[in-house]
């Protein structure tokens, strides 16, 4: 078994095409809300790529809840944005989720053996999970749909974070990997995420309290995992169960 670290558009095409499973890590914010959202109780996720789609999926099940953001602030007409911090209400009810960047990584990687959510709050989590297929892992740091040059520092820390708890040889990312242990080292995970340009971006509207939260290691064992596609986007369900010891 081997693991790559791969980011973007990228990551998601190297595991449809090499039949890896797909560890999508959008650490500030869509992978923690996505945990934290079934951490909480919901049922299920749709994770979906346009305001559209979601505005239709809702107009169809009208029970459901609509979780968002475009520019880091919940998109008008929206329940809730995209925070774990806002997730209690979710307990019991299906949930619509999409977002500027990790919702579109989601559907992108569709057709890949098994597609997963994770980041650093539930990082020993989705390792446990990723490794009951036994076959190659893309650990996929989101980065930014609009901007492939971006710099999405706490995307590659949490991704490291999540292949070092794996502990087996590392691919293509290897140079990368390397780095970014060595930055974990001197920093840590606290300070790395906090001075990411997208905090600065969730701090200049408001949502600054959410990047230490989203720093935060194993606050639960919840691992949303992608079970079906339909007309609107991805359908998610929390993976953890799968996790629990046989009785």
């Amino acid at each position: 078994m081997v693991w790559h670290i791969i980011e973007g558009a990228a990551g998601c095409a190297y595991a449809v095409e090499h039949r890896c499973v797909a560890i999508i890590v959008d650490a500030l914010r869509a992978s923690a809300t996505a945990a934290m959202l079934f951490h909480a109780g919901a049922r299920r996720l749709l994770v979906v790529q346009e305001l559209a789609q979601a505005f239709a999926a809702r107009a169809t099940m009208p029970d459901m809840l609509l979780f968002g953001e475009r520019g880091g602030l919940p998109p008008e007409g929206f329940d809730f944005g995209n925070s774990p911090r806002t997730v209690s209400v979710a307990r019991g009810r299906d949930v619509i989720l999409t977002t500027t960047t990790g919702a579109q990584r989601v559907v992108a990687a569709w057709g890949a053996p098994a597609i997963y959510m994770g980041s650093t709050v539930n990082a020993t989590a989705v390792v446990q999970a990723a490794m009951r297929h036994c076959m190659d892992i893309v650990v996929i740091p989101a980065g930014l749909a609009s901007d492939p040059a971006f710099d999405a520092q706490e995307d590659w820390v949490a991704a490291t974070v999540i292949a070092q708890r794996a502990a087996v040889p590392i691919g293509l990312g290897a140079e990368r990997f390397a780095h970014w242990q060595r930055r974990i080292a001197e920093s840590g995970v606290a300070r790395l995420f906090d001075e990411a340009p997208n905090a600065e971006t969730l701090r200049q509207v408001g949502m600054g309290a959410d990047v230490p939260y989203c720093a935060r290691l194993n606050l639960s064992a919840c691992v949303p995992l992608a079970t079906l596609r339909d007309g609107w986007g991805v359908w998610m369900e929390d993976a953890s169960a799968y996790l629990k010891p046989e009785t």
